[in-house]
């Protein structure tokens, strides 16, 4: 057996274990209370330096040929993370699975400064450009009494196929899918989904191009 796949074994009861406790912890708001405590840095949404030595290497992983420059990982043992054959995080990209986990693919780029809340699964060779958002999370604003920092939050998967080009500057909104070899332009905001091969660009995007599967060229969407 590799080295790898005996870590892979031997790291999965463990991360049964740990998603067994969390739930425990969730039902009981002391425990709950507690594990903030004990997780995260007071008034600051960042994790305890213990997690990131003694916990997160044995239920995280990262591929061979997988490299992580000079970037924030604000990443919690609770939910995945994981990076693929060949895929880079560039300089001060953040990443943080405080809300879900985050799953990237084989020869991924993450450009520099991009940002990456989970719940997010990107698949493999897709290019992220510089200053990228994608945030699985949402804030509660329902309530007028409360400020909006102290309302219940919400998470819904977002989804990067494979092949994907995303622009410079770009926001993609929580629970949107962009589809396989799928362009989005610079500067774009994605609220909903957005189809296999085409080009979407503007705020809110929307498809200006799609491939012809018959002539094989990238028509003007009208």
């Amino acid at each position: 057996m590799s080295l790898s796949a005996t870590l892979d074994s031997a790291a999965a009861p463990a991360a049964g274990r740990l998603a067994a406790l969390a739930g425990r912890i969730k039902r009981s708001p002391h425990l709950k209370k507690l594990a903030a405590w004990l997780l995260f840095q007071p008034r600051r949404s960042r994790p305890r330096v213990w997690m990131k030595w003694l916990a997160n290497p044995f239920v995280h992983h990262y591929a061979p040929g997988s490299l992580v420059r000079r970037a924030r990982r604000d990443l919690v043992p609770f939910h995945a993370f994981s990076l693929g054959r060949d895929s880079i995080l560039e300089d001060q990209v953040t990443v943080a699975n405080g809300m879900g986990g985050i799953h990237i693919g084989n020869r991924t780029l993450i450009g520099i400064g991009d940002v990456l809340i989970g719940p997010v699964r990107i698949g493999h060779h897709v290019i992220l450009a510089q200053h990228v958002v994608l945030s699985g999370l949402n804030h509660g604003y329902q309530d007028p009494a409360r400020p909006i920092r102290d309302q219940p939050c919400t998470a819904a998967e977002i989804v990067v196929e494979d092949e994907v080009w995303i622009g410079a500057n770009v926001v993609v909104t929580a629970g949107v899918r962009i589809g396989r070899h799928a362009v989005v332009a610079g500067g774009s905001v994605v609220t909903r989904d957005v189809p296999a091969y085409s080009v979407v660009a503007g705020n809110p995007a929307r498809v200006l191009r799609q491939l012809n599967p018959a002539t094989g060229q990238w028509e003007r969407v009208e």
